[in-house]
C-alpha cells in the first residue's frame, strides 16, 4: 500500500464538483492571500473538475434554474460569472439562464485559471474515490480505492448528491435492462431506445430536463408522481426578492405555516406574484428549520417538503415553455400516480399504475431525485463515517449532523475531527443548501474555518472537551477540563481545580474568568472581583479571540447591566457555540440563574443541535427544555441517553425528576431518584434540591411520616447551603402547612437565621424575592411582607411585576382573610411564570389558592380546580382532598402564633 504523509499544509477536498471545485479554489485563493504554503488534494475519478453531476449534461437544452447575474463562482465578485460570459456572449443580460453544460466549463476555467495564478498554494489532482478515513494523529488518513493511503492535516467532504433511491422499483425491474437507475450517470441515457413510450417516475426538475432530452415526434413520455405536481416556472422579468420577514418558527410548524402564506400574500398584493416574496424567505430559511422542534422538521418533510420545493426550485423559463409545449403536444403527460407493478419483457415494460392506467413503455427512468437518507446509501466513505462513530446523521435524518461552520459532528462526544462538509451533506441543518449561491458562501466558510484552525494548531496549544483552543500550559489545560466537566455534570469541586489551574498559571485568562463566574452564580468561596481582575489582566496578555470574547462577557455577566450582561453573552455564544461554559450560564438551570427564560431560552438551547449532538450535557440541557414544553416522552428519553453516557449529569437527572412529577409517576420517581441520590448525590451541590423533588414525590403520595422524615434528615439548616434554605426547605415547609400536611409549628427559625438576608429584605431577583415572601408569610412576619412589598413596588424590572401583589395575597392568608387571599391569588397563578423557575415551584401558589379556598368555604371553587389538577397529574394527596370537598366537610381549625388554617 503507497502511503504518502502529508504535512499540516496539506488539506484534501474529495468529490470535485461545483462544491468541491469552488472549496479548493477558495483554499488556494485565501492561502495565497495569507501567504501561506498550501498543498490542496483534490480527490475525484471523474476525467475533470469543475462540472460534476449537476453541470456535467452534454444536452445544451439544459439550463440552469438560477439566473446569471447570480452564479458567480465568488460571493464577494457577484458579477464574475457575468464577466466569463460576455467574453463569448456579450449580449447575455443577468436575468438570462444558460447551459449547464457552459456552466460547467466556467467551473473548470475557474480552477485552472486560480492554480495558475497561485504561487504559494498548489493543487495536486487525484484521479481515484476515497473509500475510508480514520484518524491519523491530529489529521486524517484517507484510504483510497487502488488501496493507497493519503494523510493530511484535515479534509473537506464535498460528495455532492447520491443517486436517487429505488425502494419504489421492485427486483425484477431494476435488474432489467428497460431501467435507468440514475439519469445523470454518464452515458445512461444512451442506453435508452429510440423507439416506443417511456414512463418517468418523478416529476421534479431532473423529469423535466429527462423529458427534453427523450423526447420524439412519435413518442409519449408519461410522468408520474406521489403528488404530481411539477415545479414552478421563473419570470422571464423576475422582481427583486421582498425583504426577509420577521418569521419565528419557535412558534411550531402550523403557525409558521399561516405567517409564510401571509408573507406570499402580501407579495402578491405588493408586486403581483408571490415570488419574490418566497425568494425573499431565502436568507432565513435555514433559521426557521433549525427553530422548528424535531417533530415539526419531521412533519414539515412528511407534509410541505414537495409544496415547498415546485415553488423554491423553479424551472428557467425556456425549461418551462419546452415542457408546455410537450404537454400541450400530448407528449409528456404528467399525473398524480405511483408505480404499482412492473413487468420487463424482452420488447417492453408492462407497468400498473395507482391510477388504473395500464402502460407498456420502452423504459423506466428513475427521475425520484437524490437520496438523501443517508442510513440508506451504500457509498463505502459514508458507511465508514457513520459506522466508525466519525459523523452522525443530521436532523431530520437528512446529511450529516454539522456545526455552523460546516464542521463535522462525531457521534461520540469527543473532539471534532478535522473533517468538514459542504452542500447537499448539510441539508439536516440548513434545509437548504444545493444551490450555487449557498454553495460558494459555504466554499468560502469552510477554507477560512480550516485555515484558522491549522493555524492555530500550528501553536501546539490544548484544547477544551469541546476542541476550543485555550491559551495556558497543558496542565494548567488539563486542570480546567476536569473543572469544565463537574460545572457541565454538576459536581463538586469545580472551583478547587480553577484554583489549582490558575495557580499553575497565573496568565490562564479563561481560568481566571471560569472561577469569577462560580463566585457570581453559584456563590463559590471565590474572591469574585480579584478573579474577573486576573482574568482580563492574563487576556490582555496571551489570548486569542475566543477567550478574550469569553472575559469580555463574564465581565458584562458580573459588573454590567442585567441587559448589557445578556447581549454579551448571546453575543458571544453566537460566535462561539461550542463554548459550554458560557451557553451554561445563559441557560436557566439548576446550577445557574439563566440570562434567558421561557421560548428565549427553548430557542437557544434548540438552536445548538447541529453543534452538540448527543453530548451529554447538551441532551439533559435539551431534556429540560423538552419537559417545559410538555413533550414527556422526548424529555425522558434524552434524559436517559444522557445518563447513559455519564450517570452523575445534573441536568438530565433534574429533567427527568420533573417528567417524573409531571406525569403523576411518584412512586417509581421517588424510588429512581432516591437510589441515583444513594450512589451519587455526595458529590452533587443539587442534593438538597432533588431531596425537595423526592419530598414533593412523598407529599403527593400523601405520605407525612416520609415527608416528616425527608425532612429533618435532609432539608433542615444544617445541611442545605444559604440560599436553598428558602428555596427548598421554608418552601417545602410552608406547601406541607398549605396541603394539611405538617402538624404544630413550623421549623422556621433556624433557617431564617441561615438565609441570605437581602433574600428577605431586598432580594436581587424575583425568584428570590418570590421565596422570600413564602418564607416570611410561614414565619407570620407580615411586617416583614409589607417591607417586601414596598421594595417589589420600586423595583424597575418587569419580572417583579407579580411580586407586590403576591405580597399582598400572603398577608391575607396570615390574617386568614380567606376570601380576600382568594380573590388575590388567583390572578397570580398565570403571572408568576415570569419570575423564573419550574412548573413545580410554582404550584405552591395553587396549593395556597386551595387551601384558602377550603379554608374560606369555597368548596366548589376548590373541587373544580383539583379535579383539573387531577386530570392533569394523578396523586392521593389530590384524590383525597377531592374528596375531603366534594363529600362531608371537615372542620378547620386556626393555627396559632401566625400560622394558618389547616384541615384536620
Amino acid at each position: 500500500m503507497v502511503s504518502w504523509n502529508l504535512s499540516s499544509r496539506h488539506i484534501a477536498v474529495v468529490g470535485a464538483g461545483a462544491a468541491g471545485t469552488l472549496t479548493a479554489v477558495q483554499l488556494m485563493r485565501q492561502a495565497e492571500r495569507l501567504g501561506r504554503a498550501l498543498e490542496v488534494w483534490l480527490i475525484d475519478p471523474a476525467e475533470q473538475a469543475g462540472p460534476g453531476t449537476a453541470y456535467g449534461t452534454s444536452d445544451p437544452r439544459h439550463l440552469l434554474n438560477v439566473a446569471a447575474g447570480r452564479m458567480s463562482a465568488f460571493p464577494d465578485d457577484p458579477e464574475h460569472f457575468l464577466r466569463w460570459l460576455a467574453a463569448e456572449r456579450p449580449s447575455c443580460a443577468p436575468g438570462d439562464f444558460v447551459s449547464r453544460q457552459e456552466y460547467g466549463r466556467y467551473l473548470t476555467e475557474v480552477l485552472q485559471d486560480t492554480t495558475a495564478r497561485c504561487e504559494r498554494a498548489r493543487l495536486h489532482r487525484v484521479r481515484d474515490r476515497v473509500v475510508s478515513v480514520r484518524r491519523q494523529g491530529s489529521g486524517l488518513a484517507l484510504r483510497l480505492a487502488d488501496g493507497s493511503e493519503l494523510r493530511t492535516a484535515a479534509a473537506v467532504l464535498a460528495l455532492g448528491n447520491f443517486a436517487p433511491g429505488q425502494d419504489w422499483a421492485g427486483t425484477d425491474l431494476r435488474r432489467s435492462d428497460r431501467y435507468v437507475a440514475d439519469p445523470w450517470a454518464p452515458g445512461a441515457l444512451d442506453a435508452v431506445p429510440e423507439d416506443g413510450d417511456l414512463l418517468l417516475v418523478g416529476t421534479g426538475l431532473t423529469m423535466a430536463d429527462v423529458a427534453i432530452t427523450l423526447a420524439r415526434p412519435d413518442r409519449v413520455v408519461h410522468a408520474v408522481s406521489r403528488h404530481g405536481l411539477l415545479p414552478a416556472e421563473h419570470l422571464a422579468a423576475a422582481a427583486p426578492a421582498a425583504e426577509p420577514p420577521g418569521l419565528d418558527g419557535s412558534h411550531g410548524l402550523d403557525a409558521l405555516r399561516r405567517d409564510v402564506r401571509r408573507h406570499l400574500a402580501a407579495s402578491r398584493r405588493a408586486h403581483g406574484d408571490w415570488r419574490p416574496g418566497m425568494d425573499g424567505l431565502r436568507p432565513v430559511t435555514a433559521a426557521l428549520w433549525q427553530q422548528l422542534s424535531a417533530v415539526d422538521r419531521t412533519r414539515f418533510l412528511r407534509e410541505d417538503l414537495r409544496t415547498w420545493e415546485v415553488h423554491r426550485h423553479r424551472m428557467a423559463p425556456g425549461t418551462a415553455a419546452r415542457v408546455r409545449e410537450l404537454r400541450a403536444a400530448g407528449r409528456l403527460r404528467t399525473g398524480a400516480a405511483q408505480l404499482v407493478e412492473a413487468a420487463p419483457g424482452d420488447e417492453a415494460v408492462s407497468v400498473k399504475l395507482s391510477d388504473g392506467r395500464e402502460l407498456r413503455v420502452a423504459a423506466v427512468v428513475n427521475c425520484t431525485g437524490v437520496q438523501t437518507d443517508l442510513g440508506r446509501t451504500t457509498d463505502p466513505l459514508v458507511r465508514c463515517l457513520l459506522d466508525g462513530g466519525h459523523a452522525r446523521t443530521g436532523p431530520a435524518g437528512l446529511g450529516f449532523d454539522t456545526g455552523s461552520d460546516g464542521r463535522v459532528v462525531p457521534a461520540a462526544a469527543t473532539a471534532a475531527p478535522p473533517l468538514w462538509t459542504i452542500g447537499v451533506l448539510r441539508r439536516g441543518n440548513l434545509l437548504e443548501s444545493t444551490a450555487l449561491p449557498e454553495i460558494r458562501t459555504q466554499a468560502a466558510e469552510v477554507a477560512a474555518g480550516i485555515l484558522t484552525t491549522l493555524a492555530e494548531r500550528r501553536t501546539s496549544r490544548p484544547t477544551d472537551r469541546y476542541g476550543l483552543s485555550l491559551s495556558t500550559t497543558r496542565e494548567a489545560a488539563g486542570l480546567y477540563d476536569q473543572a469544565l466537566e463537574r460545572i457541565l455534570a454538576g459536581r463538586f469541586g469545580a472551583e478547587a481545580l480553577l484554583t489549582e489551574a490558575v495557580g499553575a498559571d497565573p496568565d490562564f485568562a479563561a481560568g481566571h474568568a471560569a472561577l469569577s463566574l462560580l463566585g457570581h452564580e453559584c456563590e463559590a468561596p471565590v474572591n469574585t472581583a480579584s478573579a474577573l481582575a486576573a482574568a482580563r489582566r492574563a487576556a490582555a496578555h496571551r489570548a486569542d479571540d475566543r477567550e478574550r470574547s469569553l472575559v469580555a462577557a463574564v465581565a458584562a455577566r458580573l459588573t454590567g447591566t442585567e441587559e448589557s450582561g445578556k447581549a454579551a453573552l448571546l453575543g458571544h455564544i453566537a460566535e462561539h457555540p461550542r463554548d459550554a461554559l458560557i451557553v451554561s450560564v445563559a441557560v436557566p438551570t439548576v446550577s445557574f440563574n439563566g440570562v434567558t427564560s421561557g421560548k428565549e431560552a427553548w430557542t437557544l438551547v434548540e438552536g445548538l443541535s447541529g453543534t452538540y449532538g448527543t453530548d451529554w450535557w447538551y441532551l439533559g440541557q435539551l431534556a429540560f427544555v423538552r419537559q417545559e414544553q410538555e413533550r414527556w416522552e422526548e424529555a425522558e428519553d434524552l434524559a436517559v441517553r444522557a445518563l447513559a453516557d455519564h450517570p452523575t449529569a445534573g441536568h438530565a437527572v433534574h429533567a427527568r425528576t420533573h417528567v417524573f412529577y409531571e406525569t403523576g409517576e411518584h412512586r417509581a420517581g421517588l424510588a429512581w431518584l432516591d437510589e441515583w441520590m444513594r450512589r451519587h448525590g455526595a458529590g452533587s451541590p443539587h442534593r438538597s434540591h432533588f431531596s425537595w423533588h423526592a419530598a414533593l414525590h412523598e407529599l403527593m403520595l400523601d405520605d407525612r411520616p416520609a415527608l416528616h422524615r425527608r425532612y429533618h434528615r435532609e432539608l433542615t439548616a444544617s445541611r442545605v447551603s444559604r440560599g436553598r434554605v428558602l428555596v427548598d426547605s421554608a418552601s417545602l415547609l410552608w406547601r406541607a402547612r398549605m396541603t394539611g400536611s405538617w402538624s404544630g409549628e413550623l421549623p422556621l427559625p433556624d433557617l431564617l437565621d441561615t438565609a441570605p438576608e437581602r433574600w428577605l429584605t431586598a432580594p436581587p431577583t424575583a425568584f428570590t424575592a418570590l421565596h422570600g415572601a413564602l418564607a416570611l408569610a410561614a414565619s407570620g412576619d407580615l411586617d416583614g411582607l409589607g417591607r417586601l412589598e414596598a421594595h417589589a413596588l420600586t423595583h424597575d424590572h418587569a419580572d417583579f411585576l407579580p411580586i407586590a401583589p403576591l405580597c399582598d395575597a400572603l398577608s391575607a392568608v396570615v390574617r386568614q382573610h380567606w376570601r380576600q387571599a382568594a380573590l388575590r391569588l388567583r390572578p397570580l397563578l398565570p403571572a408568576i411564570a415570569r419570575v423564573g423557575g419550574s412548573k413545580a415551584q410554582h404550584e405552591v401558589l395553587e396549593e395556597t389558592l386551595l387551601h384558602a379556598l377550603v379554608a374560606g368555604g369555597e368548596h366548589d371553587r376548590a373541587a373544580e380546580l383539583l379535579s383539573a389538577r387531577l386530570d392533569r397529574r394523578p396523586s392521593p394527596l389530590d384524590r383525597r382532598r377531592l374528596g375531603t370537598v366534594a363529600g362531608p366537610r371537615e372542620a378547620l381549625e386556626p393555627v396559632p402564633a401566625g400560622g394558618v388554617a389547616h384541615a384536620r
